[in-house]
Formats: structure tokens, C-alpha cells, sequence
């Protein structure tokens, strides 16, 4: 008789202007299989539901505080959650792990400094995350074909596709196509954005390895970078989210770009595993 052994994870579910990712702390909780986990635990009718699973670690590096991995809903790593960052920084901070109100966290993009405005609860109210450069070079993420609807590449340390458009439900329409398109040999971030003046924009999310999201900071990000470079804002956006709005600099000083934006906690809970 096969006896299976049975332990329960701890999680917390938060969410960053609507993106919801399940947050496993690993310096308390060991998981062995993220990428199987991820797509379990986010099915939204029988799992906990969510956009993904971001595990929180120790920095292997000096050069950083805290490690961020994050697994899609479809189970694929990603490098980079602009909305998951701010997460991180909330739960470090409120559930004791550092006092300190600029963390420096390793993702597969490199390295993020996190910048926590507190609140006279001692409650972490914004995050603002530098996001590095952005970049135009294609590389491998884009090979554009004669088929593709016109957009503008942009690299946050992962691939996004903006399209300036009059209807943002394209998304629905487009979406899934664009992710899979055979210009984008590794898949991509889809964003179409409609420009409304006063330097906000509308933006619907297709997320590589998640489909439609509440919202994607470096999705915001890479919209903010476009609309600038084409001369359709300034350099500073607001941009409007079907979870909420994210504040988007990119600074002439150091080319950096500057998201800021809340952090929510949504709820605790274990669940329990089997081997």
C-alpha cells in the first residue's frame, strides 16, 4: 500500500491594480514544482484562482535583497511583473521581513530597485519600481512579417507589441492571435492603447502565458514608452487599466523608466499538497 504524504503551503493572494498573482513565501515554504503549481493554483473555478504564482526568496547575489520568480497561468516563467514587484515590496515590508523602504529585488530581468511610500499606519500605500531602459532592438523576440498589424516593439525586460488603436477591445479579437503570431518566435505581450489626451491613455492587456489581465505594469510601461517615442504624450503617462491606473515616468536624466502604482493584500490561506 502506497502511503502519500501530505504538508500545507502557505500562500497570500494580492493584487496590483487588478493583477492578481498567489505569493508563496519560499524561505518559509520549499515548492519543488512552481511551473505544475501555477497552473493548478490559478484556474479560477478549481484552484485559488489567479493571473499566476509569484514565489518570494532570498537574493543569491549580493547586489540584491530579494529574489521575485514568477509562473504564468500557464505555467511558463516569466521574466519580468512590473504589478507583482509592488506586491513583493508590500509583503516584505508589512509582514516583517525588512524595514527597509527601498529593496533591492532580483527577477530574471535583473535587478529592481523598489522605492515603498508608507503611510502614518506604517502600511505601504504606493510602490514606485525603476524599471531600467526600455529598449527598441528586436533580437530574438521580433521578426516582423508582412501581415502584422502596425505596433510599435518595445522591451521591459520582456517583449510588448503596443498597438495605438480607436477600440481597445481589439483585444478580444486580436489578442490571442498577436501573442502566438509567428513575427514573435517566443510569444509576446500584446497591449492596444488609445490615446486620450491630457497624457492618459486606455489600455486592454494580453499577457504572454496569462491571456486578458486587470492590468500588466510593464505592459503600462512599454504603452507609456511608445506613445512617447511617437510624440503622442510626454514623457510622463497615466495609464488606465481595466484594474486601475499606474503613473509612468520615462526620465530624460537616466533613460530609466519609473512605475508607480498601489499594492493589495486580498487574502491568506493554505493549501494542502500531496507526494
Amino acid at each position: 500500500m502506497i502511503i502519500m504524504k501530505m504538508w500545507k503551503i502557505a500562500f497570500t493572494k494580492m493584487h496590483g491594480a487588478g493583477n492578481d498573482y498567489i505569493y508563496v513565501n519560499v524561505m518559509r515554504n520549499k515548492i519543488a514544482n512552481p511551473s505544475e503549481l501555477a497552473i493548478k493554483w490559478s484556474d479560477r473555478h478549481k484552484g485559488i484562482g489567479s493571473d499566476g504564482l509569484v514565489l518570494i526568496g532570498k537574493s543569491p547575489v549580493a547586489e540584491a535583497d530579494f529574489l521575485m520568480r514568477i509562473f504564468n497561468a500557464d505555467g511558463s516563467e516569466a521574466m519580468m511583473c512590473g504589478n507583482a514587484s509592488r506586491c513583493v515590496g508590500k509583503y516584505l515590508y508589512e509582514r516583517g521581513l525588512t524595514k527597509f523602504r527601498t529593496i533591492r529585488l532580483l527577477t530574471l530581468s535583473g535587478v529592481k530597485k523598489l522605492s515603498l511610500q508608507i503611510n502614518q499606519k506604517d502600511e505601504v500605500e504606493q510602490v514606485t519600481v525603476d524599471m531600467s531602459e526600455p529598449s527598441f532592438e528586436r533580437g530574438e523576440w521580433f521578426r516582423p512579417t508582412a501581415n502584422l498589424v502596425q505596433g510599435t516593439f518595445v522591451s521591459m525586460g520582456n517583449p510588448h507589441y503596443v498597438v495605438f488603436t480607436n477600440d481597445v477591445d481589439d483585444v478580444f479579437r486580436m489578442g490571442r492571435a498577436l501573442e502566438c503570431h509567428p513575427a514573435f518566435p517566443h510569444r509576446c505581450n500584446i497591449e492596444f492603447a488609445q490615446i486620450l489626451g491630457d497624457g492618459k491613455i486606455r489600455v486592454r492587456v494580453w499577457e504572454r502565458g496569462s491571456g486578458i489581465t486587470m492590468a500588466c505594469g510593464t505592459g503600462a510601461c512599454a504603452t507609456a514608452v511608445a506613445a512617447a517615442a511617437a510624440g503622442l504624450t510626454g514623457r510622463s503617462s497615466r495609464i488606465i487599466m481595466d484594474g486601475g491606473e499606474l503613473e509612468i515616468e520615462w526620465r530624460e536624466t537616466d533613460n530609466h523608466v519609473y512605475m508607480t502604482g498601489p499594492a493589495a493584500f486580498v487574502f491568506d490561506g493554505e493549501i494542502e499538497l500531496q507526494q
